[in-house]
């Protein structure tokens, strides 16, 4: 190509040069992704969301027997959040306006004004919900020899009236609560995942002493209490993360690397009938998704 006709072309590519140069110069180049500000998070809650008997144990609180690898600090890792962990196992609903133990405040103290995500599980301890009929039953079932519905029969509709009758409005005056605190959050509270079958499973009797009759009875109970979190998050412009189609088939009935809730005998964690570090994990990972935060 002829001199004269290069000049246009080369001009062209000064300028451009030119005004690169002067944008890198001034810090107008885009900001990565990766720089925003990571979100203010505060993780609350009972057990399930300490992961309580799930090693290493957090050595910060050993009366909340707090897991470092529960699902809020998975969330953490994988979103890049800061999180404030004060999930305490055997947590109440009044636990988060008062104190659980001398020295443990109010979990709602973990909440400020500038927090941007809150997550929770919180009920199942109310009125013993969970330790009552699981340890009612599986006594029931031995005495039983696996036949019948001897807990169903003796127990009725008391589980599932006491979490209405008390549950429910301790859960919406929790979750008020949380909310006052800090408006603008995102607060969102997880259903609990099965801990039952569908239906018995005979082959699991040694690990689950539940009657046949009772295995049904339990998984409803446990879907009144969900169903009770759910409504009381949605009285109080809470989000609720349903388990119920996540965590089917992972069970504590199910064999070691499937299941997501260790069994009452023989289980892995030192604590029973909780999550396990696979299910802690993938209650996080349910977390991120329902939430949209990956």
């Amino acid at each position: 190509m002829p001199l004269p006709a290069l000049r246009p072309a080369l001009r062209r590519v000064l300028t451009a040069a030119s005004a690169v140069t002067g944008a890198l110069a001034l810090g107008l180049t885009p900001t990565p992704a990766h720089a925003t500000t990571p979100l203010k998070y505060a993780a609350l809650g009972d057990s399930y969301s300490a992961a309580s008997g799930v090693l290493p144990v957090d050595p910060t609180n050993l009366l909340c027997l707090r897991s470092t690898a529960n699902y809020p600090h998975v969330v953490a890792a994988r979103t890049g959040a800061r999180l404030t962990d004060v999930t305490c196992g055997a947590a109440r609903s009044k636990d988060f306006t008062e104190a659980q133990y001398p020295g443990v405040a109010p979990q709602a103290d973990a909440v400020a004004p500038d927090t941007d995500l809150v997550t929770l599980t919180i009920g199942g301890n109310d009125n013993g919900t969970f330790i009552n009929a699981v340890t009612a039953c599986g006594t029931a079932g031995v005495l039983s020899g696996g036949a019948g519905s001897p807990c169903k029969d003796k127990y009725g509709t008391s589980f599932e009236d006491a979490i209405e009758a008390n549950t429910y409005p301790a859960l919406k005056t929790a979750l008020r609560a949380v909310r006052a605190k800090a408006p603008d959050a995102r607060v969102a509270v997880l259903g609990y995942p099965w801990i039952t079958p569908a239906t018995a499973d005979p082959s699991c009797f040694a690990e689950l002493p539940i009657a046949s009759g009772d295995v049904p009875y339990l998984r409803s109970l446990q879907t009144h209490l969900n169903a009770v979190v759910r409504r009381a998050a949605e009285e109080t412009g809470t989000t609720y993360v349903d388990f119920a189609r996540a965590s089917e088939g992972h069970d504590a009935c199910k064999a070691v690397g499937t299941r997501w809730i260790e069994p009452l005998l023989f289980g892995s964690n030192i604590v029973p009938v909780h999550p396990n570090a696979l299910g802690e994990q993938r209650m996080a990972e349910h977390v991120v998704s329902a939430l949209g935060l990956g």
